[in-house]
């Protein structure tokens, strides 16, 4: 198995979307995305403005991406598909979105789904992420400071 983590290019909004709408927890499909404000040109702009998202591939194939907000200092995705979990993909691109979060922020964090049965929770605990409190719904904010 050979992995590829690499920048992504505003040629590859197809996959983000692809990977983005086939996970099974915290799935959205493309209209629930645009609801949101996450067009395929929003995507487009953004990774055209500054290298803020990373995609792991294996064995030539997109499996996962990571994606950042650089001026908020916000894990804004992080999404691996299910027939790639537990490759140790999410920990490589979470330390990626990280490392380029920390040059500009002492502190980072995410909003995720914050049910008990999300098992993305468990995932950013192991890597030091703290939950501070809910957002909206179900929703919680964990955030993450610089290792000292």
């Amino acid at each position: 198995m050979q992995v590829l983590i690499r920048a992504a290019t505003a040629d590859d909004v197809d996959t983000l979307c692809a990977i983005r709408t086939s996970v099974v927890q915290n799935h959205l499909s493309l209209e629930q995305m645009a609801d949101l404000g996450i067009t395929p040109q929003v995507l487009v702009d953004t990774l055209s403005a500054a290298p803020c998202a990373w995609i792991a591939e294996v064995d030539g194939q997109a499996a996962g991406f990571s994606m950042v907000d650089l001026a908020e200092g916000e894990v804004f995705a992080m999404f691996v598909l299910p027939t790639y979990e537990n490759l140790g993909l999410g920990r490589q691109l979470m330390a990626l979105a990280e490392a380029a979060l920390f040059e500009h922020h002492d502190k980072l964090y995410l909003v995720t789904d914050g049910r008990d049965d999300i098992r993305a929770n468990g995932f950013y605990q192991r890597l030091g992420w703290s939950v501070v409190g809910r957002v909206e719904g179900d929703d919680v904010r964990y955030e993450k400071g610089r290792a000292r």
